[in-house]
């Protein structure tokens, strides 16, 4: 009989001895001796406190691919730290009257404590906090570099201002047009404020993602829909009558569709474009909707969501291609200053904006576009515009042509007018990264009366964050901080005042990366870079990952990074989320599932007679109160299982639903591989016996399957696959002694592969069957090319038109053969018992049919 494997022992005593033998230590570039290289980062975790099961689910993924990868020899990094600065410490020094940094670093002592206990192959000699004095010191040398390489500078720019904490709000911190914490109306004021010069490498990032060939096409679409790069035309429009000198002598507007321009039906132009505003001056009206444009936010989404407003500006512009025909110009809350020129031409016929603007004030409506299929007297627009391609109408020397090549001639004849021309546009713009907070990295430059704003000297880095710091005051606190901005020039040494604003903590993991690789030195930087294999969430798609492409190249070009291609990660897979079913008692409060009892035919809370409803099945939030804890997870299971259920019951890439059922089943499946190896006789080292070479097929096919399916992330396959070749050993259990030496070859085969997905389970089970050193330091197993072979094939039997059975057969039988094979065969004897055989139809390599009667 054999024992029961204890996971909490267990575990426990092999995480001890990984780390006294120090296995997961990096090996530097001289140490690895020609071995490939791998670098393996999951995206860091902010300390929150408190691991949640995506954080699993992320980090036993990734460990997947690093143990993989040392079993295949290559030499891993696989490093972990925090992304420590943000908002949520900030907020918990005014709540709990604790100071950030003690909030932080008590967090992280609490997650490192977590994450240690499910068994990665981290190299904690490498962590670090983005808050750490070191490393933010080192951001602001590099500051200093981008400030020297013109790509940071300073400009004046709109903010979502809450003015009851009287600070800057980032855009998803703006709800229903409200400040998210005071729920003040928030106003749009403008700040001077620092800026790193994205814009300037975007071609680059674009034509970048086309070499990101192991990149999920997903994400590359949607950085190339942030880029925004589109093709259009620049059109002049001349201002009708006598207008303000300032006004000068025509609107600029950017369009990507030129081709519609006989469907002009007004201009419009944003609240604070410079005409806006001087007409403001005048005209009350005019004030009263600035003011009203500023309390929709900033973002693209809020300003999308706006009813479509606007007034009469009481100006009017000259048709670029008939002089004679003129349109109104209007102020709209619906066009972005900092898009194109912040003015717009609306074709409402074209443009579900410009229409429903249109029909508000009933502006004239002309189709232009005629859709495939449509006729000219049938197609009419009412309330939905028609945004695609077809053949333009309505619109003179343009008739006839389809809108690609309308565009194309209608820039033509702008140019010979010199009223426009073909040019390209962005949606992307510079990246702003001050931000008025306390808990982040302070930017690295003073403000001087006399020599303007000043680089702080690198000698005098780190600029540190003051930590007698009091947020009793709406607010940034080192504004309000008595001494620490006080300063001298470095320049000419008079009185100067320290930058307030702080960067934007997506700075501070926009080159982590390249810190993990190499502290100071650039030699093994340039070994480790990039990231052979990243993984993260897909909510990450377009900022973080951008902005380290971007910091990659902006690094690369000061000197900083040597990555010629600038591309800072090779590979890139998203994860999906870890699900919970939903609970609701009776009085409407959410319930945790821990909560939860099932008795009597319905759902309960635990020790009472509330009653329980389940809802949706959603991501885990602990809002909605549908998380599991990890560690009450590893405390009754062990880690192995809570690693083996995330990774075992759906593709990494799709959602997968936790539930206490299927956590039950990977503990009896720990069981049954421990049942496996404990009834082996470990010192048993006979030759292969030839009776068992079905058994040692399987074994080495289902290795290199294994091997394909991990290097593909196809991790659930290479479970089921685990799955199979347990249930094969368990069959072989029952065939004696004679089989001892081949189960204990493909059982010794079978630790190897799963030590990826239970490293703590797969190092007992090899410690059982007598092998030397670590599982974790062992190679991935040599298939055997002889037993790659399949030398049977199965052919189903019908009889009379339907399967009755199936024979396996040697790939190289002969009709006869295969024919007695299948009259002997004891599934379809009965079938045929009495009947007289008619004919026996072989079709070789895939069927055999029986014609009776």
């Amino acid at each position: 009989m054999t024992s029961r494997y204890d996971p909490q022992a267990a575990e426990a005593r092999w995480r001890e001895a990984w780390a006294d033998a120090g296995i997961f230590k990096t090996k530097s570039p001289e140490e690895a001796k020609g071995q490939e290289k791998s670098y393996v980062l999951e995206m860091f975790p902010y300390p929150s406190g408190k691991l949640h099961m995506g954080h699993v689910r992320n980090y036993a993924m990734g460990d997947v691919v690093a143990r993989h990868r040392r079993a295949l020899g290559h030499n891993v990094l696989h490093p972990m730290g925090w992304d420590a600065f943000g908002l949520p410490a900030e907020n918990a020094a005014i709540e709990r009257n604790v100071h950030p940094g003690e909030w932080t670093y008590q967090n992280i002592a609490a997650m490192r404590a977590q994450l240690q206990k499910l068994g990665l192959t981290l190299d904690w000699s490498r962590e670090f906090a983005t808050c750490d004095t070191a490393y933010y010191g080192e951001q602001q040398r590099l500051f200093l570099k981008l400030l020297e390489g013109n790509l940071a500078y300073r400009k004046a720019s709109k903010v979502n201002w809450d003015p009851v904490d009287n600070t800057v709000l980032a855009n998803e911190q703006v709800i229903d047009g409200k400040g998210w914490r005071t729920g003040a109306p928030v106003e749009q004021r403008e700040l001077t404020q620092w800026f790193f010069k994205i814009t300037a490498f975007a071609d680059q990032l674009l034509e970048g993602l086309e070499t990101l060939d192991n990149w999920p096409e997903k994400v590359r679409l949607m950085q190339a829909n942030w880029i925004g790069k589109s093709k259009g035309a620049s059109v002049r429009w001349v201002l009708d009558g006598e207008q303000p000198a300032e006004f000068g002598k025509h609107i600029e507007v950017y369009t990507t569709r030129p081709d519609t321009l006989y469907g002009a039906s007004f201009l419009a132009l944003a609240p604070d474009h410079p005409i806006t505003r001087a007409l403001a001056e005048n005209r009350p009206d005019i004030r009263d909707f600035i003011a009203d444009a500023a309390k929709i936010g900033t973002s693209e989404e809020a300003i999308e969501k706006a009813p479509k407003l606007g007034v009469d500006l009481g100006l009017r512009v000259q048709h670029p291609f008939n002089p004679d025909w003129t349109i109104p110009v209007w102020t709209a809350n619906f066009v972005l200053s900092g898009y194109g020129t912040g003015a717009i031409f609306g074709s409402p016929a074209g443009d579900q904006r410009d229409l429903d603007f249109a029909r508000k004030y009933d502006l004239p409506v002309q189709p232009v576009v005629l859709p495939p299929e449509a006729s000219e007297e049938s197609h009419e627009v009412t309330d939905t515009a028609y945004t695609g391609p077809g053949t333009i109408y309505n619109s003179d020397f343009l008739n006839g042509l389809s809108t690609d090549d309308a565009i194309t001639a209608a820039i033509e004849k702008l140019e010979i007018l010199g009223l426009g021309e073909g040019t390209v546009n962005y949606r992307l713009r510079d990246w702003g990264v001050s931000r008025q907070r306390y808990w982040g990295c302070p930017i690295p430059v003073v403000h001087c009366e006399t020599c303007g704003t000043v680089p702080v000297s690198e000698a005098d880095l780190p600029v540190e964050l003051p930590k007698d710091v009091s947020f009793d005051k709406p607010g940034n606190p080192l504004a309000h901080h008595p001494t620490w901005k006080k300063t001298n020039c470095p320049t000419c040494g008079g009185t100067a005042t320290r930058e307030t604003d702080t960067l934007d903590t997506f700075v501070d993991s926009s080159w982590y990366f390249a810190r993990f690789a190499g502290v100071s030195d650039k030699e093994e930087r340039a070994y480790w870079m990039p990231v052979d294999q990243y993984i993260g969430g897909v909510e990450h798609a377009v900022l973080h990952l951008l902005y380290a492409r971007f910091i990659s190249r902006a690094l690369r070009d000061v000197g900083e990074l040597d990555l010629p291609a600038g591309e800072p990660f090779l590979g890139l897979f998203t994860q999906g989320m870890v699900t919970h079913e939903t609970y609701k008692s009776s009085d409407g409060k959410w319930v945790e599932p821990g909560d939860v009892e099932r008795r009597d035919g319905g759902l309960f809370v635990k020790g009472s007679d509330l009653a329980v409803t389940a809802g949706p099945i959603e991501k885990m939030s602990k809002s909605r109160k549908n998380v599991v804890d990890p560690d009450a997870i590893i405390a009754t299971f062990g880690a192995d299982v809570a690693r083996w259920f995330v990774l075992s019951d759906s593709p990494p890439e799709r959602d997968v639903e936790w539930s206490q059922a299927g956590a039950e089943g990977a503990a009896r499946f720990v069981q049954r591989v421990w049942s496996i190896f404990d009834g082996l006789d470990g010192t048993d080292q006979a030759p292969k016996d030839a009776g068992a070479t079905p058994l040692l097929r399987f074994s080495h096919r289902a290795a290199a399957e294994i091997n394909k399916a991990i290097s593909e992330f196809r991790l659930n396959a290479a479970i089921a696959l685990c799955h199979d070749w347990v249930n094969t050993l368990k069959k072989a259990e029952g065939s004696g002694e004679e089989t001892v030496a081949s189960r204990r070859e493909s059982a010794r085969f079978l630790a190897i592969c799963l030590t990826p997905f239970m490293p703590h389970l797969a190092e007992e089970c090899w410690k059982t069957l007598g092998e030397e050193g670590f599982i974790s330091d062992a190679p991935w197993p040599t298939s055997d090319p002889a037993l790659m072979i399949e030398n049977t094939i199965t052919l189903p039997i019908q009889v009379n038109g339907k399967r009755r059975g199936e024979i396996e057969v040697a790939r190289d039988a002969s009709k006869e053969d295969i024919e007695g094979q299948a009259l002997n065969s004891p599934e379809i004897a009965g079938f045929i018992d009495g009947l007289d055989i008619k004919k026996i139809i072989v079709v070789p390599g895939r069927i055999v049919n029986i014609v009776a009667s």
